[in-house]
């Protein structure tokens, strides 16, 4: 028997549309033929199906649009159901899975307070408002869907806000050391420390809440301290809130202690300010075997320039240049610049002019009673608020007389440090050169920017809150908000892009993802177009790609 085999034989066929062009004479005619290709066993072959040049020229290119495999539906059946903003959130929402963040909130139970948490973070940076104004600003976007909530459900409740914020305590700790490990897996070798003060709507929690030094201005409000740790670029270490009554210099050793024991920063140098350089906050720096810089007072200033040697008085110094001292095994240097000396100059000739003219106003006020004492006292004031107190000598005669001279002994010699400050380090001259004290201490300046984000963009002020616990969770909230922004921007600066974060990602929520409805079903998602401006910044960054097509996580929710 013999077993016999069938062969089949499969042709793919395939239609085009092929334009022909003909020349009779003078004339050229273009000839719109629909074709259809396949193949045989003689090889491929080709024949017309037919002739739609007399059709109108839209007709003809949807007929080849159709061939080419594209959809075409009517126009009035169409609908777009909703176009949500995500184009910062999107952003965002990478960064912080380029990140590994997630592992942040892994120790919370519940999965929706993680992602809660994690929607006012985004909130802070894209739209800073308060727990209650969440929902109104998150109608319109994708801010539930970049969190992980579920967009068609989630109200941003704000008693479950709360409750969620709440789950921060007990956990901060553990949560700040990853953000450490995360941001600065090479540890730091330069630690900068700053405080400022924010201020309370109402009388604030009873025990944190005080009167004190306000950074705001805002004396008439109870206030905290905010006590802020960050390393040579501006990423934040550490933030601590504390008393808003707390001396300055009683706050340094306890982040020192902090700082060793949370994240093991054993050697480094630690940059602060004058108000923290007491003479036990010296000590104690130097009994835990660490670095620092800091800036001295005036006082100790005019000391060593008293005992230089007539050959380096300051009226001789090229202000440009650094002066390093070292007198009783202590280092000092000596900064300053001709911009600093103009600006010292023009400010005391104003409070020179100033004072004149109201101690010429007080003295012109004629009095039916000549109280000496009380006179003196109202002038000592009037002083001390110009603050002009140090420049004038003054006395009341028995008639009631005010008589005012200036000290220009005190002048002349405030007028030779003009533009100088001091600044002492416990480095040696190996270690940080006489420029790198210098550089060090410029980069207090990182940790005032940290402050203007905080305070400006972040809104971490005024506070409103009436727990202790609740005020230190808002501050933390905030604090990973700009640890993310200073993050961020550090990987774009790296790009030699400048741009602030919180502008170009506001920007970006221009952005939308739209959601297309055909007879009440989805059709299709599409993302709005990039705005042109903005073109060439994303694509320095790297972040075209990012709206190229509709992110995954963001189809999942709008489809619902």
């Amino acid at each position: 028997m013999l077993d016999t085999a069938i062969l089949c034989q499969y042709y793919v066929a395939r239609m085009f549309v092929q334009v022909t062009k003909c020349k009779h004479g003078q004339h050229s005619y273009l000839t719109y033929l629909v074709r259809e290709s396949f193949r045989t066993p003689k090889g491929p072959r080709s024949r017309t199906i037919c002739n739609i040049t007399a059709l109108p020229p839209d007709t003809r290119e949807l007929i080849a649009q159709s061939l080419r495999g594209q959809s075409f539906l009517p126009s009035d059946q169409l609908d777009l159901a909703e176009a949500l903003s995500f184009g910062g959130l999107a952003v965002l929402h990478q960064f912080w899975d380029q990140l590994g963040l997630e592992r942040l909130f892994e120790g919370l139970n519940n999965p929706r307070a993680a992602g809660l948490l994690k929607a006012m973070i985004f909130g802070r940076v894209l739209f800073p408002s308060s727990k209650l104004a969440l929902v109104d600003h998150a109608r319109g976007t994708l801010l539930a869907a970049a969190c992980g909530l579920d967009q068609a459900t989630e109200d941003f409740d704000e008693d479950d806000l709360y409750e969620a914020m709440d789950q921060l305590t007990g956990r901060w700790v553990g949560m700040e050391k990853r953000l450490y490990t995360t941001g600065f897996p090479q540890g730091v070798s330069l630690v900068l420390y700053d405080l400022t003060s924010v201020y309370f709507e109402g009388d604030g929690p009873w025990g944190i809440s005080h009167y004190g030094h306000s950074r705001d201005h805002r004396s008439d409000r109870p206030q905290v301290i905010l006590a802020v740790a960050a390393d040579a670029l501006g990423v934040p270490i550490h933030l601590g809130v504390l008393r808003g009554n707390r001396s300055d210099t009683t706050t340094l050793r306890g982040l020192l202690t902090t700082l060793r024991r949370r994240f093991g920063i054993k050697e480094a140098v630690f940059v602060f300010d004058g108000g923290m350089s007491s003479k036990i906050n010296l000590e104690a720096v130097e009994s835990l075997k660490l670095k620092y810089v800091t800036r001295l007072g005036a006082a100790t200033l005019d000391q060593l320039i008293e005992q230089l040697p007539a050959d380096q008085s300051p009226e001789l110094w090229d202000r440009t240049e650094l002066m390093e001292i070292v007198r009783a095994d202590k280092r000092y240097v000596i900064a300053g610049g001709p911009w600093r000396q103009q600006r010292d100059q023009e400010r005391r000739q104003a409070r020179l002019a100033k004072a004149e003219a109201e101690l010429k106003r007080m003295a012109a006020v004629k009095r039916k009673q000549g109280n000496a004492q009380k006179l003196a006292s109202q002038v000592g004031r009037a002083l001390q608020r110009l603050k002009a107190h140090k420049y004038f000598d003054y006395s009341v005669d028995s008639h009631g007389q005010l008589q005012w001279s200036r000290r220009a002994d005190w002048i002349q010699a405030e007028r030779v440090r003009d533009g100088l400050y001091l600044l002492a380090t416990n480095t040696t001259a190996q270690e940080v050169p006489a420029t790198g004290v210098l550089a060090h201490y410029k980069n207090l300046q990182e940790v005032e920017d940290a402050f203007c984000h905080l305070k400006s963009y972040l809104r971490v002020r005024p506070m409103f809150h009436r727990r202790p616990d609740r005020v230190r969770n808002h501050v933390r909230i905030c604090f990973i908000a700009y640890w993310l922004s200073a993050k961020l921007e550090l990987q774009w600066r790296q790009k030699d892009q400048t741009i602030e974060v919180h502008n170009l990602l506001r920007q970006l929520q221009c952005i939308r993802l739209g959601r297309l409805e055909l007879e009440g079903k989805t059709f299709k998602t599409v993302v709005t177009h990039v705005p042109k401006v903005l073109n060439a910044t994303l694509d320095k960054l790297g972040l075209m790609p990012l709206f190229a097509a509709p992110p995954a996580w963001a189809t999942a929710n709008c489809s619902k």
